[in-house]
């Protein structure tokens, strides 16, 4: 299985390539398409790879009970909670609409499907990639059925066990090599101490053939950051143009300042990250030449004379010479010029 594959056409993640970034736009349109629109075009003017919508047939992913109950919360769209989430769904057609608009943006397009006839759906029109949300993530007929739809799948992990991920990936990957697992913690807004980022490396050990990211609900960036240089590839955030917007998901969001920042500071750490081959770099050279030491004489030593450690000191010379930690391979050996106290010694005063 890949350790990197591409999520999106063009678009690899895992490996060397960059963290992708997704903008949740969910549900923080209103149930407004124009709205929608003013979203993914933010999303793209901030930085961000692809928006996600959720994507729900309401009469498979609910029972009719559930659908009628009350629900009178200061974010509702309606009387009932039936009526609430009507009022947020997105038609087939405005989906599309959707899916349109992205591209003529430029930025990519999918969504959570959030029951098997929306992922049916999803296939349909021919999203890059299925995500797959946390409450989802242990439907084990549903993960199935998506999985054998052949496209990469992005599943959270907020809810669930580490044995409940690993029964998720047992599954997955029986029909489909190309998923990622991301640490995410179903808070809203998620207290900092729930965030638990070590769960990335746990998962890096556990799925070493995965990518791995990081789904956040936290307030600012700083946490999101830090999971990339923890190693995330996929890095997923809510945003809003008003976080006072009613809707319970706007408080845990991004505004487009923020959502900005968070993609620029992503950046930055990733080139940051650099190298794991520790060594002098060109950029160190100006340093070293003011303040790299090197071997001198201690004090006079004739030609000839074999060196001894008290003949030698380490300081700061003009020129540079040996450096400092081959010190103790010049003990023993002969000097072939004569020095007096603070002369540099270099390779060819050395007689082997």
């Amino acid at each position: 299985m890949p350790v990197e594959f591409e999520l999106c056409p063009g678009r690899r993640i895992g490996g060397s390539n960059p963290c992708f970034i997704i903008a949740e736009i969910g549900q923080n349109h209103q149930g407004d398409v124009e709205v929608a629109k003013k979203m993914i075009r933010m999303a793209k003017d901030c930085g961000a790879d692809c928006v996600k919508f959720q994507k729900s047939e309401l009469e498979y992913r609910f029972t009719k009970c559930a659908l009628e109950r009350a629900y009178n919360s200061p974010h509702s769209w309606g009387n009932t909670y039936g009526a609430h989430k009507r009022h947020l769904e997105f038609s087939h057609e405005q989906y599309r609409e959707l899916q349109k608009f992205s591209r003529e943006v430029g930025i990519f397009f999918t969504a959570s499907g959030m029951d098997e006839m929306a992922v049916e759906f999803l296939h349909e029109i021919n999203v890059p990639f299925i995500k797959v949300a946390s409450a989802d993530t242990n439907n084990i007929p549903y993960l199935e059925k998506t999985a054998k739809k052949g496209r990469p799948m992005v599943i959270s992990s907020g809810m669930q066990s580490m044995e409940t991920m690993r029964c998720v990936y047992q599954t997955v990957r029986q029909h489909n090599p190309n998923f990622t697992f991301l640490q995410c913690t179903s808070a809203y807004p998620l207290p900092t101490e729930h965030v638990n980022l070590r769960i990335i490396t746990e998962f890096q050990k556990e799925f070493p053939d995965i990518p791995i990211g990081y789904s956040g609900h936290e307030a600012g960036i700083s946490v999101s950051v830090a999971a990339v240089a923890l190693g995330a590839k996929v890095v997923e955030r809510h945003v809003t143009l008003d976080k006072t917007w009613k809707g319970s998901d706007h408080a845990a969001s991004l505004e487009p300042a923020e959502l900005a920042a968070l993609v620029r500071e992503i950046r930055t750490v990733e080139l940051a990250l650099g190298s794991p081959v520790k060594q002098m770099l060109p950029c160190e050279a100006s340093c070293h030449s003011k303040l790299g030491k090197s071997v001198v004489a201690k004090k006079t030593v004739m030609k000839g004379s074999v060196l001894t450690l008290d003949m030698l000191a380490v300081k700061v010379a003009e020129p540079q010479g040996i450096a400092p930690e081959k010190i103790f391979t010049l003990v023993g050996k002969k000097i072939t010029v004569d020095l007096k106290e603070d002369d540099t010694i270099t390779d060819e005063m050395i007689q082997e």
